[in-house]
């Protein structure tokens, strides 16, 4: 009984230590593929949520995978960011450990990302400035117009248009300079922003609402698979 007893708990120490090792390399394995597929600049950090790692590896299936994407990874300027949870995602045991996953078939993915102020100000060009404000955009833009150099302020309206965010601007002003109305309407429309949100893994956007460091957006895909090119 004793010796069943030393065996019983040598098993569980085993295990116990084989699983994050096993849990790790896994996770390693599916950022390179998700980093591969989703034409990223870097790894992305992946998490596998749940305990014991290997009776999900056994049956190959997870039910909540975590990546986190940095600026760096998307490519992007400092404060944009991803957090990406991949809902029923496949992934054999023998293809994780031996690093050739080449595919990993999602049942849902659900995404939130932040999108800075910086990113879309680049959009807009010049010395173009977004700051939240209330549920919409203060832009701050210099523009060039029928011979004047503008520098304009206007809140603007967020909004999706398809898998596009739409800043409409109204009731611009030209901060210290006196110009004609006429040339103040006519610099309007150029702050006016439509920037196309390409986002990784077929993810489609959903939503989206001004933050303190940029536009915070959702995003969803189901029944998807994430290739490696």
């Amino acid at each position: 009984m004793r010796a069943l007893l030393v065996v019983l708990a040598l098993l569980v120490v085993l295990a116990l230590v084989a699983d994050p090792v096993a849990e790790g390399v896994a996770e390693d394995r599916v950022a390179e593929a998700l980093r591969d597929s989703g034409g990223l600049a870097g790894t992305p950090d992946v998490d596998f949520v749940g305990w014991p790692f290997l009776t999900q590896a056994v049956s190959g299936t997870y039910d909540d995978v975590r990546v986190t994407l940095t600026a760096a990874e998307l490519g992007q300027p400092e404060g944009t960011r991803a957090d990406i949870r991949l809902r029923g995602a496949h992934v054999p045991l023998s293809d994780a450990l031996s690093g050739s996953v080449r595919e990993v078939p999602v049942d849902r993915v659900d995404g939130t990302a932040t999108l800075s102020y910086a990113l879309l100000a680049r959009q807009l060009g010049g010395d173009t400035r977004l700051a939240r404000e209330g549920d919409g955009l203060r832009v701050t833009r210099t523009v060039e117009v029928l011979g004047y150099s503008v520098p304009l302020t206007a809140v603007g309206t967020v909004s999706l248009d398809g898998q596009d965010l739409v800043v409409d601007v109204e009731g611009a002003e030209a901060a210290g300079v006196d110009v004609p109305d006429l040339v103040v309407d006519r610099a309007a429309d150029l702050l006016d922003l439509r920037y196309p949100v390409e986002l990784p893994f077929g993810l489609r956007l959903t939503g989206l609402r001004p933050a303190d460091d940029g536009v915070d957006v959702t995003a969803e895909a189901t029944d998807t698979v994430l290739r490696a090119s």
